[in-house]
């Protein structure tokens, strides 16, 4: 058994936290960020009992500006 650093993505939709783990593809949702990020742990844990993640490395994440015309 061994531990991994994952990254959680969250967003709110409506009343909800949404958490995806985009190393994994792994989605959940909560009431409160920390219920989402508990939801995700678990679905996490229990995919890759089935679906083992072999080494890869980190995704690069940053934020960008796009210009909308309204």
């Amino acid at each position: 058994m061994s531990i991994r650093t994952l990254i959680a993505v969250l967003h709110k939709e409506d009343d909800i936290y949404v958490a995806e783990c985009p190393e994994v593809g792994t989605v959940s949702q909560g009431c409160t960020i920390e219920e989402a990020i508990k939801n995700l742990k678990e679905a996490t844990e229990l995919y890759l009992e089935e679906f083992p993640l072999g080494e890869t490395s980190k995704p690069l994440i940053t934020a960008f500006e796009a210009t909308i015309s309204a």
